[in-house]
């Protein structure tokens, strides 16, 4: 008997129904998944904390890793951390400022004169005494062998004066010439005696002219300009323009003697005072710290400005402090 096609499509309802334990394994599933999801998504405690932890060690590698490579590890950080994460606390105040050297010295010649030879550059170190320019001498040197020449001269005058000295005193006291050619004998070898000490004060001042003509670093420090080079002509004072010969030589400063230098406005001058500690970090690295103290404050205010400028003296300072760059000084208050 033939079977009707539409009849032959039909599924069987039994065969429709899907088995109670499939079912209920896809059931447990879903849950599970959902489960995990949500214990995954719920802060804890312990989780900050060891975030917290790694952070912290973290930052505190990378700051010591740069203390170790400073040359001195004089600033190892007090405290850190970045930006204005990092506060200070019993801080009363926060001001900029830029850090200086507490003592620029510009070295300047005594005379005008040509450089020769100048034996230092830009950031090199030198110490007290060495050193740094020479000045050509040869003009000194040509009349000190003329001033040797009039000693010479001076000399043979004083010996002649000595030898009719001592020729009019026996004639004198053998009644042969008057007393007047003793006198006359004696004030002779006394103008030899004063045309020598002439000619040697002369020669001692050559001397120290040529002795200016060698200029060494009066301090322990580092060249942090250098103004002219050799065979340029320089001299002590300006002629009032600028294409004028070099006034200086070299800038040097004594870069383990450092401040930062900050004006205040009237409305903060209460929190501060001298002597005062404070904590400084260079804007160049904000992760490291310094220690210092107000050192100065200036006996009178700018009217322009309406400051008074501070000056803090950073105590342990090291080459990771530039000067000229700026660094930001915490105010500690009273305890």
């Amino acid at each position: 008997m033939s079977q009707d096609p539409l009849e032959r499509l039909r599924i069987a309802s039994e065969k429709k129904r899907r088995p109670a334990s499939s079912t209920a394994g896809i059931v447990i599933g879903v849950i599970a998944v959902i489960a995990v999801l949500v214990y995954f998504a719920i802060p804890r405690a312990k989780d900050n904390q060891r975030g917290e932890s790694g952070e912290t060690t973290g930052k505190k590698n990378a700051a010591g890793s740069k203390g170790s490579g400073s040359g001195g590890g004089t600033g190892v950080p007090t405290d850190v951390g970045t930006g204005s994460a990092a506060t200070v606390v019993d801080s009363v105040l926060s001001v900029s400022g830029p850090v200086v050297a507490r003592e620029r010295i510009e070295i300047s010649p005594r005379f005008m004169g040509v450089v020769s030879w100048i034996g230092v550059r830009k950031g090199d170190t030198v110490t007290n005494g060495q050193e740094v320019v020479r000045l050509d001498d040869s003009e000194y040197r040509a009349r000190l062998a003329e001033s040797d020449g009039q000693l010479a001269v001076a000399q043979v005058v004083l010996d002649r004066a000595k030898i009719d000295l001592a020729r009019a005193e026996g004639l004198v006291a053998s009644q042969v010439e008057m007393q007047k050619l003793l006198d006359d004998a004696r004030l002779a070898v006394a103008s030899a005696e004063a045309g020598i000490q002439q000619v040697t004060g002369a020669r001692r001042l050559l001397e120290t002219w040529m002795d200016w003509c060698v200029i060494r670093s009066p301090v322990d420090g580092v060249v942090l300009e250098r103004m002219v080079d050799a065979n340029e002509l320089v001299t002590p004072q300006s002629f009032g323009s600028g294409r004028g010969p070099s006034t200086s030589l070299l800038a040097v400063a004594d870069l383990n003697d450092l401040q930062v230098e900050v004006d205040l406005g009237a409305s903060s001058l209460a929190r501060v005072y001298l002597g005062q500690r404070c904590v400084v970090r260079p804007d160049a690295y904000p992760d490291r710290r310094y220690d210092g103290v107000v050192a100065e404050m200036a006996p009178e205010a700018n009217r322009q400005k309406g400051t008074l400028q501070v000056k803090v003296q950073v105590l342990k300072p090291d080459s990771f402090l530039t000067p000229e760059l700026n660094a930001t000084v915490d105010f500690i208050g009273k305890k």
